[in-house]
């Protein structure tokens, strides 16, 4: 069986890591390293993990790092694997015993495949969701790389993908980014792929759905430009510009969504504007004329109790 270079990036992780680490046991005969990158941890992270692996017979190497970046951590770890596939799962996700071999059986089944991708269950604040499947997917990688920044298909999430070390190359996690930063480098990687589709769940994605949201609330314009800009260099792998524009709506519609739900109409209002702007399926068309509808009742009502206020 061909091995698998497993990457973590980690931050802060010691109360998490053994967790996800004990997830991979089963998976010990196609792993041949695991990858934990250490981000400027201020607890025990790196002592916690090397005692987990000895404990559990895991091939563990330690890379520190001081990014404070999960994209840039995983490109330390791209940099440095050895394996000729990648799996990438977080320091506080668990990965679903026999998921990793099922990902490398369909691979090998399929010669021609350097990409596969799976299902995958996710968890908001505790609460089970149901089970992400992928699908939509075509034999044209271009073709699959824009559906899936038009939300055509179902996302990827970190955990539930394996690839050829040939396929990632020299491509890269762009850095510095607030949010998004996984969706622009699965969509370069899926524009040169051959896919293959895998409907067994290989992971739990644990969300916080607060913490979900305050990445939008910070710097939310500055931010937003610096994640545009990343994601129309997108163009160089040659993913269609009404594509990238539709992901621009799509992500403004999110921010627009956050903001609402926290009273900063101002700042909601002008995020709708850009996804009002950007190319729209009907269901994002109808979510953008309800929050024009809602915020200007929001305004309405709260008008008049600004000026009591003031009075």
């Amino acid at each position: 069986m061909e091995a698998v270079s497993v990457i973590i990036p980690a931050h802060d992780a010691a109360r998490t890591i053994v967790r996800t680490l004990a997830s991979l046991v089963s998976e010990r005969e196609a792993i041949g390293e695991v990858l934990l990158v250490d981000d400027s941890s201020s607890d025990a992270t790196a002592a916690v993990a090397t005692e987990a692996a000895l404990r559990l017979a895991l091939p563990l190497r330690v890379i520190k790092s001081s990014c404070r970046d999960a994209g840039g951590s995983r490109n330390r770890a791209l940099e440095e694997a050895r394996f000729p596939w990648i799996y990438l799962i977080d320091a506080d996700d668990i990965h679903l015993e026999g998921g990793l071999r099922a990902l490398l059986a369909k691979a090998v089944a399929d010669p021609g495949a350097d990409m596969v991708v799976g299902a995958y269950c996710r968890q908001v604040d505790g609460e089970e969701r149901s089970t992400k499947l992928p699908g939509g997917y075509t034999a044209s990688a271009p073709a699959n790389a824009c559906a899936y920044l038009e939300g055509r298909i179902r996302s990827i999430a970190v955990g539930s993908a394996l690839v050829s070390r040939r396929l990632v190359g020299d491509t890269r996690f762009p850095t510095g980014l607030g949010y998004d930063e996984d969706t622009l480098f699965w969509a370069r990687l899926m524009a040169k792929a051959s896919l293959a589709v895998l409907t067994r769940p290989i992971f739990i994605y644990f969300v916080s759905a607060e913490r979900s949201d305050d990445r939008f609330t910070v710097r939310p314009a500055a931010r937003f430009l610096e994640w545009r800009l990343a994601l129309r260099r997108l163009r160089s792998s040659g993913i269609a510009e009404r594509s990238l524009k539709t992901r621009e709506g799509l992500v403004a519609l999110k921010i627009a969504r956050v903001h609402y739900a926290r009273g900063d109409f101002e700042t909601a209002a002008r995020f709708l504007g850009v996804a009002e702007a950007a190319p729209r399926a009907g269901a994002d068309a109808w979510r953008c004329m309800r929050y024009r509808w809602k915020i200007a009742l929001r305004r309405r009502f709260s008008a008049p109790a600004v000026q009591l206020q003031r009075a």
